[in-house]
């Protein structure tokens, strides 16, 4: 078996090779050509897509059968980045590459000089020169993490504030942990973070509301998303998305998000303010509006609150679509015009909002609420305000309308509007 220092290399037998790196480390593989470059996602085999063609990740070993690389594929990278990305590689052991053949035969070892400020890894290369396959070993380090790894592989990272390429596979990493889905990156999600962070850093101060009075809300709207929900990171300091993402770890506000399996795409960007060069970040993890969904929203505040009026020994109240309709129109009346009120900018009233919707209930009862970001909260919320409790409680009533809508100033706006049968 070779032991090889950063630099050497050593030629390589036929047939399936196994890589491992034990340890508290993440393993992922670029595939190339010749040119060093990416073709497309397919080229990165990591812990959310373990499986290309010739290459297979499993825990910390790779297998890696070169006769059924793709087509045009000439060099394989080993990358190791720390499993938990809170935890910089200068604070963990250095990393060791073991290399073995058929029958489990070792062939080489690499361990690299031990990393102090970088957060990404070059392991080791296996390349074709000429007809044969050899391993050389690089131990080349990237302060700036996975953007820096992506530069160097032919992927586009913007200069414009985006977060680098690769901030979606941090997240999805950490994801697959706890059983939740990857998410994507929405143009629309980082358009509208990069120009919170840009209003936040112009300010020099964090917030919902960026120097010019808008809401990182009403910017993700503004730009054509429609969500039904949302949640935000607001960070001032950190100087890469690596260090970010870090932070959002170990804040136990912040690490909730990314972790939620409803949330499934994601926006961020950064803006450095000139005056005193702290960096500005803004993260939007959200769910996308559909109509099943918002369905599904508004079914799951009528089952909380017939719960809340079976525990009161009352009947439960039944859905009703023209309700639905009104309290729906009134959700976004408050988003539209941007305000948060029972009485619309035109004086209407809930009773008027039922009667144009068609509703012939002798009795109408309204609740609303802004902020809160799911029906369990926002239930929660009128529970514990008397005026709106004595409603949800209120024996009269029969029928029930939800309403949501997502953007404002708050983020998202409720509705709930009581029936009391002719």
């Amino acid at each position: 078996m070779s032991e090889l220092v950063a630099g050497g290399n050593v030629p390589l037998p036929d047939g399936v090779l196994s890589l491992s790196v034990p340890g508290p480390f993440d393993l992922s593989v670029l595939i190339t050509g010749d040119d060093g470059k990416v073709t497309g996602d397919g080229d990165f085999v990591f812990y959310n897509q373990p499986e290309a063609p010739g290459t297979r990740l499993r825990a910390d070993v790779i297998t890696l059968d070169r006769a059924r690389l793709r087509a045009g594929a000439s060099r394989v990278t080993v990358v190791v980045s720390p499993a938990d990305p809170g935890s910089p590689l200068g604070r963990l052991p250095a990393p060791t590459l073991s290399v073995t053949g058929g029958g489990q035969r070792p062939l080489a070892r690499f361990t690299p000089p031990r990393p102090t400020h970088e957060t990404v890894l070059l392991l080791a290369e296996i390349y074709r020169r000429g007809g044969a396959w050899k391993l050389r070993a690089l131990g080349q380090g990237y302060a700036d993490g996975l953007a820096g790894v992506a530069r160097d592989f032919g992927v586009e990272v913007a200069d414009d504030g985006a977060a680098p390429t690769g901030f979606a596979v941090l997240v999805s990493t950490a994801r697959a942990r706890a059983g939740a889905p990857p998410v994507a990156e929405h143009p629309a999600l980082t358009a509208a973070a990069r120009a919170h962070a840009t209003a936040m850093a112009r300010r020099g101060r964090l917030g919902t509301e960026g120097d010019d009075g808008t809401s990182v809300f009403q910017r993700v709207t503004a730009g054509g998303y429609a969500y039904l929900g949302i949640a935000e990171a607001l960070v001032s300091g950190p100087r890469t998305a690596e260090e970010f993402w870090a932070y959002c770890l170990d804040d136990p506000d912040l690490s909730r998000p990314p972790r939620d399996p409803s949330l499934t795409e994601v926006g961020a960007a950064h803006a450095a303010d000139d005056r005193s060069g702290t960096v500005y970040w803004t993260a939007l993890w959200a769910r996308p509006f559909t109509a099943d969904g918002l369905a599904r929203t508004a079914a799951e505040v009528l089952a909380l609150t017939n719960a809340e009026r079976a525990a009161a020994g009352l009947r439960p109240l039944a859905p009703d679509p023209r309700l639905t309709a009104a309290a729906q129109a009134h959700s976004a009346d408050m988003v539209a015009r941007s305000f948060y009120s029972h009485t619309s900018p035109g004086g209407g009233q809930p009773w008027d909002r039922a009667a144009a919707a068609g509703c012939a209930h002798r009795g109408i009862g309204e609740n609303i609420a802004c902020g809160q970001r799911s029906a369990a909260e926002v239930v929660r919320g009128w529970m514990n305000s008397p005026g709106h409790r004595a409603n949800i409680l209120k024996p009269d009533f029969t029928h029930l309308g939800v309403g949501f809508a997502g953007g404002g100033q708050a983020g998202a706006y409720w509705t709930q509007l009581f029936g009391a049968a002719a």
